[in-house]
């Protein structure tokens, strides 16, 4: 017994010594983190301003009176997300949807196994074990993240879309349910059918989560989303109007690659910033970084602050009170004059870095697109919200807050202190978002 005694005061002073940290307390670090500004962010430096209306807008001061309130320090994207930006997560989605299915039916016909190129099979793109990679791409990341079995869709091989070029019948049967019929199709295209085309990741309600006891998992949802804009909104929006070449390749012609991207509803938008946070973070961890914090969409208040760019009581993010510089010149993309939309050098929307950004490096925060907000909208929500980064947001309220105006609105729609409003699951031609990501720590620590 005291031989025991003896090792285990050895092997205690031992451990200690391990430590380096001669029995003080050091605290514990974890991985260096280095704010890094996301690929098309600004930082917005947090601060109090008047929020509402600051003149004698009668209608106006019924649902946004002045306010005064703070917000921290968050990154926003500089522009709108473009149809180029939102292409890159309809595409990893549709991409992972075909490999999965692809990798059951080659799992289903016993193939594990097959060639490249012309000697593809279906077993070409069989499930790949993570644990034979030393060295995982942030696709390969991804996909173990959502398999529960350490099993990944395989990235490696390129997904055959030409029917002409199918290697085998099993790659033939599970394509062909990506696609509608050939009633649906014309001009010898065949057309895909954008709702197998789905996200799904879950998110936890935390505000009533954190006032409960107990279990939490009754506060976890998943979420399941269609990715693909509904490019018919250039149609439906519009009675008696001809405006098929948008409905047909406003999204998907290269040409418009830098414009907003729009027929988002306010729940593809949220699944979007769910995917940049998850796509960013595996590539964070492949290089085993810290991982960074998550992408949202903005709150009401934020982007109001946002708008401001720094300029108190302004009518917009320019100043004002015109929507016309010295020169004469619009300064965004709106319905001018008496309706004459090509009076600002824009029928529609303008690309998403048109015009001069505001202060704080922000383009077209008024004009262009309508922005979702992360805020649900309530006539009285000035009224009882927090003064410190304010945010009103009912889960049972499907209307939620749109800023900024349009291409379509007038000028009262651009005024950075106007709100508005469309329901959740409705998709718009005038409508985009763009997201914002809080910054870690305090604004001082940035030099």
């Amino acid at each position: 017994m005291r031989n025991f005694i003896k090792l285990f005061l050895v092997a205690l002073i031992l451990v200690s010594c391990g430590n380096n940290d001669r029995g003080q307390l050091v605290g514990v670090e974890g991985k260096k983190w280095n704010p890094e500004k996301p690929y098309g962010m600004v930082l917005v430096e947090g601060g109090a301003f008047i929020m509402g209306k600051s003149d004698h807008d009668i209608a106006g001061l019924n649902d946004a009176p002045t306010k005064t309130v703070t917000v921290t320090s968050f990154y926003m994207d500089e522009t709108e997300i473009t149809n180029s930006e939102y292409r890159q997560f309809v595409h990893w989605v549709r991409d992972s949807v075909v490999r999965q299915k692809l990798a059951e039916a080659a799992e289903l016909a016993g193939e594990t196994d097959g060639g490249r190129g012309s000697n593809a099979t279906i077993g070409s793109y069989a499930f790949k074990n993570a644990a034979d990679d030393d060295e995982l791409t942030p696709f390969q990341e991804f996909s173990r993240h959502y398999d529960p079995m350490d099993q990944m869709i395989n990235w490696d091989i390129e997904i055959i879309w030409d029917e002409n070029k199918y290697p085998d019948a099993d790659y033939v049967y599970v394509m062909d349910d990506f696609y509608l019929p050939n009633d649906q199709s014309y001009n010898g295209v065949r057309m895909k059918n954008v709702e197998e085309f789905k996200y799904s990741y879950k998110q936890m309600d935390v505000e009533a989560a954190a006032r409960a006891a107990g279990d939490r998992s009754e506060y976890i949802k998943e979420f399941v989303v269609p990715v693909y804009p509904d490019t018919t909104v250039w149609i439906k929006d519009f009675h008696y109007s001809y405006n098929e070449p948008l409905h047909n390749d406003y999204f998907n012609h290269t040409a418009y690659d830098n414009y907003p991207v729009v027929g988002v509803n306010w729940n593809q938008a949220k699944a979007f910033a769910d995917w940049r946070t998850q796509y960013l973070n595996n590539y964070r961890r492949s290089k085993d970084l810290a991982p960074s914090n998550m992408f949202r969409l903005p709150s009401e208040a934020e982007w109001e602050y946002a708008a401001r760019g720094g300029l108190e009581s302004a009518t917009y993010p320019w100043g004002g009170p015109y929507a016309k510089d010295d020169r004469a010149c619009f300064k965004a993309n709106f319905k001018p004059l008496r309706g004459d939309y090509a009076a600002d050098e824009a029928l529609y929307t303008v690309e998403a870095d048109s015009y001069e950004p505001n202060d704080f490096g922000l383009y077209n925060m008024s004009g262009n697109v309508s922005e979702w907000v992360n805020t649900s909208y309530d006539a009285a929500a000035y009224e009882y919200m927090s003064s410190m980064n304010p945010n009103v947001n009912n889960k049972d309220n499907k209307r939620k807050v749109i800023r900024g105006g349009s291409w379509k609105d007038v000028s009262y729609f651009l005024q950075v202190s106007t709100r508005d409003f469309e329901y959740a699951d409705s998709a718009r031609s005038y409508i985009g978002f763009r997201t914002v990501q809080d910054f870690l720590g305090n604004s001082l620590n940035l030099n």
